[in-house]
């Protein structure tokens, strides 16, 4: 059966369009179950009714014309209860509703299994036999299986559909969503501009070449012509970019090397083989590696080697290519898999928002998204981009969904949330030198969070009071090895000098997870729960020891560093690392650089940790929660898993009941309070841990100003009613909607929707 399954699967993938995938499903369950029907109904949303959309048994000429509600006969009956139903005697159920056209009466076995897509009945999947009998639990599972494999087969089938402009009922198509992973916040509406990739590696031939010499020079040129196109671009983006971020192109570049994929192809030219075919197999040798490696950021490189090779054979196959694409003034950037690259080739101020069916908040692409301000959704695997180029859509870069086929009224919707954002944009600019003060004379520092994320002039143009995170992982991502302690201090040095006299809180290195270095892979089972943060380095001290050595030099003649140690999970781990700091602090005292101890604080980012943040902040001189894994380790939760994200919920009540825990305990402990993560950056977010008593809310430099501008038009006692109001709640969407009806009574009713920025 297994075997049936993958072919069945298969050829139903390869189908043009639903019509035809529907029509091969039905023909084969048919064969393979050897019934005598086989039918598939889907649920269209518009009018909440079942239509028979294919069938092998039943009347043809029903096709279309059966329709049945909601929860209507036995087909409705499957969809409502959304399992199984097996019955031997079906026209003997209360529930079965007889249709004349579809001459079934003669059937009395009847199978139905619900198809499922993202919790969202698309259908029912029946088979029916004249004998009455019990299917059996051998024929059930198969159908279930079935219909759980082709369940996003026929979502995608439909949404192609649904995009040509008619539903399957011939209705008008109307806002469309299609759902990824937010990559970057922000709202665009724009037009697509679908960006295919230069060339098919896959259906290069094998062939030898008769001159190798000739060959290699012909290979060569190709590689020197992407060298310069990557160049070009990475200096179209330059004056939007930091240097680490454009280093990003420097890795491009060091992939084409001759100690990397070029002197692998070259080799294989010496055997005889021509530069095309030589390049696939290298760049599809290299794609099979890293697509089968479990860490996340290591398997986003394989879209970076594939997009090279790519490139490289479009000058094998054309020497001459670089055709100019035309770029609407309000270009929303759509692609199977963006890359840097891509994305370099849009004039900037043409370039709106940025949309890859494939990728995640990893990619290269999202990272650089991110650092030029520019809305992008990630992971939209039923869009078919196919049929969109040209056409308007709206990209939400806060929920992670792009709308087409647009009404007037959603369309209206979203110009005005787009024209509020600028005009209030606009009117940040008074609030950046003003104090975050409520109205009854609460001060609340605001600071925010730095890295590859965000640049430094764009936080110290929004106010920032100082850095609650600064990521520093970011030298050791963008390169090849281990940076050295000089490479370090220059990078951390440019931190601390940005924002002196302002305090910056430099967290040690946090790799694992999420976050993995090419030159140190990490492969695990379960990253998120494995060897990261600060178990790696108290595993290697050497790397931690190079570090905060480089901290502590760069910091001379400043004296506003903060040292932050992450994923903190037992007293040990403190006292270790602090043995570690105090001992590499005299060393450098000692070698004569002048510098003071610089404060050392703990992240509360685990459960366990939660319940101990009296006993660490004994030991350390502040504590600042991580919001994001917080939320996602108490609710099991990985928020860039499409298939659980939408359980991922800041707001949820035991998350508030931590929080709040958090900072009563450190201040019971005559401690200083931060937070930095999406929650502080969320305007309703930051009421609530205003109210709380966190003394530093830390966030990405896009949210701050909408933060303070809240903040300042509230006074602290308000803010603690709505808090006592909403700790009292036992769901985060009560909590969320109530939320956002508190901030509408007070005027910022747009301010109630996420500003999410995923870090």
């Amino acid at each position: 059966m297994l075997s049936v399954l993958r072919s069945i699967v298969q050829e139903v993938n390869a189908a043009p369009d639903l019509g035809v995938a529907l029509e091969l499903i039905v023909e084969r369950v048919h064969e393979a179950m050897n019934t005598e029907v086989c039918s598939i109904y889907l649920l269209d949303p518009e009018s909440n009714r079942y239509i028979l959309m294919a069938t092998k048994g039943l009347n043809p000429g029903a096709i279309g014309k059966v329709k049945l509600g909601h929860s209507e006969g036995l087909v409705g009956l499957v969809g409502v209860r959304e399992e199984p139903l097996n019955l031997h005697n079906a026209p003997a159920h209360p529930r079965y509703r007889y249709f004349p056209e579809t001459g079934e009466e003669k059937y009395k076995s009847f199978l139905g299994v619900p198809i499922i897509h993202h919790r969202k009945v698309l259908g029912v999947l029946v088979v029916q036999q004249r004998a009455s009998r019990l299917f059996d639990e051998g024929e059930e599972a198969f159908l279930v299986t079935i219909s759980a494999q082709l369940a996003a087969i026929i979502a995608h089938g439909e949404a192609t559909d649904i995009i040509s402009g008619l539903d399957f009922t011939g209705q008008k198509a109307k806002d469309i969503c299609f759902k990824g992973v937010a990559g970057s916040a922000g709202v665009a509406i724009g037009s697509c501009v679908v960006f295919y990739p230069h060339a098919d590696l896959n259906s290069v031939p094998d062939k030898e070449c008769t001159d190798i010499d000739e060959e290699i020079a012909f290979f060569e040129s190709a590689v020197e012509s992407v060298r310069q196109d990557i160049r070009d671009v990475g200096a179209r983006l330059a004056s939007q970019l930091r240097p680490e971020e454009q280093a990003l192109f420097d890795v491009y570049l060091g992939m084409l090397d001759d100690t990397a994929l070029s002197g692998e192809v070259k080799n294989i030219i010496h055997k005889g083989l021509w530069a095309q075919g030589a390049l696939r197999e290298v760049v599809q040798e290299y794609v099979r590696h890293f697509e089968s490696i479990n860490d996340p950021y290591l398997r986003e490189r394989a879209v970076d080697i594939k997009d090279l090779g790519q490139r490289v054979l479009a000058y094998l196959q054309k020497p001459d290519c670089g055709e100019q694409k035309e770029f609407p003034p309000e270009t929303i950037l759509v692609s199977e898999e963006l890359t840097p690259s891509m994305l370099g080739e849009v004039p900037k101020e043409n370039l709106k928002a940025l949309v890859s069916v494939l990728g995640s908040g990893n990619s290269h692409v999202a990272i650089l998204a991110r650092a030029m301000g520019l809305p992008c959704v990630m992971g939209v695997v039923d869009m078919p981009i196919g049929k969109l180029d040209g056409r308007q859509v709206i990209v939400d870069g806060y929920k992670g969904e792009v709308y087409s086929h647009l009404s007037p009224e959603l369309l209206s919707s979203y110009s005005v949330l787009v024209e509020e954002e600028e005009q209030i944009s606009k009117g940040f600019d008074e609030l950046r030198d003003l104090p975050c003060v409520t109205t009854d004379g609460h001060h609340i520092s605001m600071w925010v969070n730095t890295g590859l994320m965000t640049d430094v002039m764009r936080s110290l143009n929004h106010g920032a009071e100082g850095v609650g995170l600064y990521r520093t992982e970011v030298p050791f991502m963008i390169n090849d090895r281990f940076p050295s302690e000089m490479e370090q201090r220059d990078c951390y040095r440019e931190q601390l000098e940005a924002f002196a006299p302002s305090m910056v809180t430099m967290r040690t290195l946090d790799i694992g997870g999420d976050k993995s270095l090419t030159y140190f892979p990490i492969k695990e089972e379960n990253p998120f729960l494995g060897w990261r943060g600060i178990r790696v380095t108290l595993d290697h001290p050497e790397i931690f020891l190079v570090q905060v050595r480089a901290m502590l030099k760069a910091s001379e003649g400043l004296d506003n560093l903060r040292i932050m140690l992450p994923m903190i999970s037992n007293i040990s781990e403190v006292e270790e690392a602090l043995h570690l700091i105090y001992r590499v602090y005299h060393e450098v005292r000692e070698e004569g650089v002048d510098v003071k101890m610089p404060p050392v604080g703990v992240m509360i980012e685990v459960p366990s940790a939660v319940f101990q943040v009296k006993e660490i902040s004994e030991r350390v001189d502040f504590v600042s929660v991580g919001s994001n894994d917080l939320t996602q380790y108490m609710l099991a939760v990985d928020r860039n898993n499409p298939r659980v994200a939408s359980l991922y919920h800041s707001f949820h009540p035991a998350v508030l009941q931590a929080l709040y825990k958090i900072v009563c305990d450190a201040h019971a402990a005559g401690k200083q309070a931060s937070i930095c993560g999406e929650l502080a950056g969320d305007p309703g977010g930051a009421i609530l841990l205003t109210a709380m008593g966190y003394d530093v809310l830390s966030m990405n430099a896009v949210n701050l100003p909408k933060v303070k501008q809240v903040l300042r038009s509230v006074s602290l006692r308000w803010a603690e009613d709505v808090l006592r109001r909403l700790l009292n709640m036992d769901s985060p969407q009560v909590v969320k909607s109530s939320l956002e009806l508190a901030l509408k009574e007070i005027g910022f009713e747009h301010f109630g929707r996420p500003f999410r920025h995923t870090a």
